[in-house]
């Protein structure tokens, strides 16, 4: 009876970790839709200034001016286009009012000896448009994500964390929010105002949420079945 009992135990644990599983990938594709939805209405409405990346939720068309900031080039890791593998850049620009924040310049290859490029930052003032939007999403965060590369000239990111990059350039704040520039502007690297860069789409994180839950459905029924089964 004991063995019986644990193994129901184990059983249900089991099939309630594969629940989670499959609750927390539904919320996450709900959470991406709501991305993209946000930002198809955000494409046709006013643009907010710049100075709402500091307040704004979600994903917003903003627009304004300012200048960039006197910073090293931020390079964030892993980041796909296609088939091809290189990083992305980012630069921290000081709008005429609000936080600083940083603008997404684009991508560029990484060659295979992943020597990071030499192109720097943009300087002085600027006019800029594109959609406010989070850092782009990451999975497993390993390591501290963020270090220093030829005494501080560039720097690589494995996750882009704006406060964390404040402090590593002892800046008083960045935004929370980043600025997916606009590719029609004449500036920065190949890009485009795709808001789920380098991470799965909603009907990925949908088709693994069904997967999880048929795996705790069919835990529960072997549970079933396994307690009532005679004993010999």
């Amino acid at each position: 009876m004991k063995r019986r009992v644990l193994l129901a135990v184990f059983g249900l644990g089991l099939a309630l970790g594969f629940s989670a599983l499959g609750h927390w990938q539904w919320g996450r594709g709900l959470e991406k839709q709501a991305m993209l939805e946000a930002a198809d209405t955000a494409r046709s409405e006013s643009p907010w200034p710049l100075s709402a990346a500091g307040t704004a939720q979600g994903v917003n068309r903003a627009a304004g001016g300012g200048r960039f900031l006197d910073t090293p080039p931020l390079w964030l890791d892993n980041q796909r286009r296609g088939q091809r593998v290189g990083v992305r850049l980012y630069c921290a620009f000081q709008p005429h009012s609000g936080p600083a924040l940083l603008v997404d310049l684009g991508w560029l290859p990484l060659p295979g000896d992943r020597r990071l490029p030499r192109e720097t930052c943009p300087a002085g003032t600027a006019e800029l448009s594109g959609l406010l939007a989070p850092p782009p999403a990451v999975g497993l965060r390993l390591g501290g994500g963020l270090e220093s590369r030829d005494g501080g000239q560039r720097w690589l990111a494995l996750h882009l964390e704006p406060a964390g990059v404040a402090r590593a350039w002892q800046l008083p704040a960045l935004a929370p929010r980043v600025l997916r520039l606009d590719p029609a502007l004449p500036l920065g690297h190949e890009r485009d105002l795709e808001v789920l860069v380098n991470t799965l789409p909603p009907e990925k994180h949908r088709g693994y949420a069904i997967q999880w839950y048929g795996l705790a459905f069919a835990t529960l029924v072997v549970t079933l079945l396994l307690w009532l089964r005679k004993r010999p």
